[in-house]
């Protein structure tokens, strides 16, 4: 039984889409008729995404959310734990999902589970949603007999990024909310404001103090070529963008940025927890230490830091231990290479994984914090002292001409 997303109408005439369960699209459309629906179309969602479409046939290639991916993995989790079967389990997930993305993959999946796969051989047809992490975790729970463990720890895992990346974005959302006015006031008066009020001065046979002059000259250059310059902008960020995609250029530029005394911590920090989180659960699921080190590796974003891991593992496979294969590279914090040599000595390596990567979430926050707490009230100086500066320009020119009236 697959999974099929359909088009109907109904019988006012208005069209209807969604997912249905059958063996063939014939099936499908005798149930839409029962219901009293017209199909218009009635498409089989593939399953391997990496793969061709063939004619009539939907195919899932988007990601969904991480909200989405963390709501999945908990419902699932609970109904593990409560013993329903798989099958059953995504069959009552899918109906209760409110997207029909979401339910069609949830239904193909089940399919796939029905015909007898394992539920990691169901997700690997859905790369582009399921991770590697998600697909190895889930696999190493169903061979050692602990999937509903694993499903909790990956959806304890999935809300837990997700709620760090919710404190980032709604901690940047003010600080770039305030940027943008900054930038728009100050533009808005350079464009407008300044050349309405110098104006006054044109008839004047005075010469204009500095200030005032180079405030009207940039005034003119904006007016005259703010196209051109927004344009130039927006090349160059394009260009850097294109050029980061490149493995070579993107190597040399996050490796710049582990030598910036801010940013460098922030990075490894982002990446450090990453790493220790991932590699905590895989270790605890059962994966073998040097596919959990490949697995992990993925998750990080910078290219020097994912390249160290790698390094490690081939040491470790030599018979290294995995403290000192990452503190060979120098670009892990201290904190965590203790922690890791702690938990390879006492036998509790996912646990001390687990303590290093919340470590280094809490000391990711508060430095954030304490960089948006004095990142907000410079911006503010620099916007009032940008204002001041075109206020004094307009005034200089008036305080001269009192002077010569006088």
């Amino acid at each position: 039984m697959g999974a099929f997303e359909y088009n109907a109408l109904d019988a006012r005439g208005k069209e209807r889409s969604g997912v249905l369960e059958g063996d063939t699209p014939r099936q499908v459309r005798q149930r839409l008729r029962e219901q009293g629906l017209v199909p218009l179309s009635v498409e089989e969602v593939v399953r391997r995404e990496s793969g061709a479409a063939a004619p009539g046939r939907a195919v899932l290639r988007r990601r969904i959310g991480a909200t989405d991916l963390a709501l999945i993995t908990r419902q699932l989790a609970t109904l593990v734990r409560a013993g329903l079967p798989l099958e059953e389990a995504f069959h009552s997930v899918a109906r209760q999902s409110e997207k029909p993305r979401i339910k069609s993959m949830l239904l193909a999946v089940r399919s796939r589970i029905m015909e007898g796969h394992d539920m990691a051989t169901g997700l690997a047809d859905f790369p582009h949603v399921f991770p590697e992490l998600y697909r190895a975790t889930v696999g190493a729970g169903e061979q050692s007999g602990y999937l509903e463990t694993v499903l909790e720890r990956l959806a304890d895992y999935t809300e837990t990024r997700q709620v760090l990346h919710q404190r980032v974005q709604l901690a940047l959302l003010y600080p770039v909310l305030l940027t943008i006015v900054a930038l728009a006031v100050t533009t808005g008066l350079l464009t407008y404001v300044v050349p309405q009020v110098v104006q006054v001065f044109a008839n004047m046979n005075q010469q204009l103090p500095v200030l005032t002059r180079g405030l009207i000259a940039l005034s003119d250059f904006l007016r005259a070529h703010g196209g051109l310059l927004f344009a130039g902008l927006a090349a160059i960020v394009g260009g850097t963008v294109y050029l980061l995609r490149q493995p070579g250029p993107r190597r040399k530029f996050h490796r710049f940025q582990l030598r910036l005394p801010l940013l460098a911590r922030l990075v490894r920090g982002f990446n450090t927890a990453r790493f220790s989180r991932t590699l905590s659960i895989l270790v605890a699921a059962g994966v073998p230490v040097l596919e959990a080190l490949r697995i992990s590796a993925q998750v990080m974003s910078n290219v020097p830091m994912r390249e160290a891991v790698e390094d490690a593992a081939s040491r470790v496979r030599e018979g290294a231990s995995l403290h000192g294969a990452l503190e060979a590279s120098g670009l892990f914090p201290p904190m965590m290479l203790s922690l890791i040599a702690s938990g390879e000595a006492g036998g509790d390596l996912e646990g001390m994984l687990e303590r290093a990567a919340v470590t280094q979430e809490r000391e990711i926050e508060t430095l954030i914090s304490a960089l948006l707490g004095l990142f907000e009230p410079l911006l503010i100086l620099v916007m009032g002292a940008m204002v001041l500066l075109i206020v004094i320009a307009i005034l200089l020119p008036i305080f001269d001409l009192n002077q010569l009236v006088k």
